[in-house]
């Protein structure tokens, strides 16, 4: 016999007060909370024959898209296999095991069928749901986060322990498939129950940025900084949103102070950490705004993942750090890293790296280097596809706006009209950025014509 966990059903653990520590992980899991590691680390140090425990922690490993914890993974995976060969593993914890075996083959795709397995045996098993939303959301697999979520919100009454942590899953997935009203109502409603949900109450930051509110999400976030002082570094992604909004507003000297005091306050080399610096300094750049020398530090972080090759979402953003701070030579290794991923074909991420990652790639150093009809074929090339390197439109959008930009100084005007419809069409209204850009557009189109171009 084990024990009944708050998920609703039975886990391979004799102690109450593990099991008590093992809902707590779970919990702070939903949260973000930094207190994920601690939990599970007084699970494995009660129980460490609990296959299920270093199963869950080397699929945390391998979310955090780091080639130095793929070991950790696979020796998570060992131990697993061992508790399973003592008999110390039921089925459903037999079906997180092989996720993290499929996943160490280079299959993230298939761990989400094994993930989902769970759910169709057990709907309201929340740890399940977020890891399997948490995989897709790495594979840009929108409308599957949303499907998923939808065949077992049913299960989780208001009564539920973690029905506000799922109704922010819910909420973020219909703001990536565009229902931007279902998800302001189901992230607002995911927030009501669970305070701490940092994922609904940024979904709906999503919601306002995607729809052209900055001054609404001025308000959303700037009322609500307690909600994510329990987060891991996810809460340095809220502060980013935060900028954001003051970005849309032209407020650039905000956003270069939220970037120094909350954005990059602690100089981590996560990748989505990075990502959210460099994306910010990009578009700041793009504005015309100079950042001084904060690429430098990103640099010097983003050197030493040129041959991670984990997540082609976290190579993009080593790219623009490593381009916006000279470092050119590491630049080309990144590439030519991708490009022996294009050539293997033995996983999921080396298809994406070789499309469109690597066209994507390649465009933003041709756009550095000042080619910028090479930039703007590689990455108008690239556009169709991009939703595979994962992330949200949101992060995603700093490659639109290179590539309107590259387009803008080819002299692409036509295609990148086209380009600034197709993106408002998908935000579902006009930011400043595309009302700017839009106008710009149509400035050169007509002096063009008047000169007879």
């Amino acid at each position: 016999m084990g024990m009944m966990t708050a998920n609703g059903y039975e886990v391979s653990l004799k102690n109450g007060q593990t099991c008590a520590s093992w809902d707590a992980m779970i919990k702070a899991f939903l949260a973000h909370s930094s207190e994920t590691p601690v939990h599970l680390g007084a699970v494995l140090e009660a129980e460490p024959e609990f296959g299920m425990g270093h199963a869950v922690k080397g699929l945390m490993c391998l979310m955090l898209g780091r080639k130095e914890l793929i070991e950790t993974a696979r020796d998570c995976a060992g131990k697993a296999h061992l508790a399973r060969e003592a008999g110390d593993m039921n089925a459903t914890e037999a079906l997180y095991l092989s996720a993290l075996d499929v996943w160490l083959a280079g299959k993230p795709s298939v761990a989400i069928e094994e993930i989902e397995k769970v759910l169709r045996k057990h709907p309201y098993d929340a740890l399940a749901a977020k890891i399997s939303h948490g995989i897709r959301f790495m594979l840009g697999d929108n409308h599957g986060m949303r499907s998923s979520i939808e065949a077992i919100i049913s299960a989780y009454s208001e009564d539920h322990p973690y029905a506000g942590y799922i109704s922010g899953c819910y909420s973020f997935a219909l703001e990536e498939t565009g229902d931007y009203a279902r998800a302001e109502r189901f992230g607002h409603k995911g927030v009501e129950m669970a305070p701490d949900d940092a994922w609904g109450l940024h979904s709906v930051a999503h919601v306002y940025d995607m729809t052209g509110r900055a001054d609404t999400g001025v308000q959303w976030l700037g009322n609500r900084a307690s909600s994510w002082e329990h987060c891991n570094n996810f809460g340095y992604h809220v502060w980013w949103h935060l900028a954001l909004f003051h970005l849309d507003r032209g407020k650039y000297d905000t956003v270069l102070d939220l970037y120094d005091r909350k954005v990059r306050l602690d100089h981590t080399d996560d990748y989505r950490d990075i990502s959210n610096g460099a994306s910010m300094l990009m578009r700041l750049e793009l504005e015309g705004v100079d950042v001084g020398n904060r690429w430098e530090e990103l640099a010097n972080l983003s050197e030493g993942r040129t041959d991670d090759n984990c997540v082609v979402f976290a190579d993009l953003h080593y790219m623009l750090s490593l381009l916006g701070g000279d470092r050119d030579e590491a630049a080309r290794r990144l590439i030519s890293q991708m490009e022996q991923q294009a050539a293997n074909l033995n996983g999921d991420m080396d298809y994406i790296a070789k499309a469109p990652g690597l066209a994507a790639a390649q465009g933003l150093m041709a756009f550095s280097e000042g080619n910028h009809s090479l930039a703007f074929k590689q990455l108008a090339s690239a556009r169709n596809l991009m939703q595979t390197v994962g992330g949200s439109h949101a992060q995603r959008d700093v490659f639109e706006r290179v590539t309107i930009e590259a387009g803008i100084r080819a002299g692409a005007l036509h295609e990148v009209g086209e380009i600034l419809t197709d993106r408002t069409k998908l935000r579902g209204a006009e930011d400043s950025y595309a009302r700017k850009r839009t106008a710009f557009v149509r400035e050169l189109s007509q002096q063009n014509l008047m000169a007879g171009e």
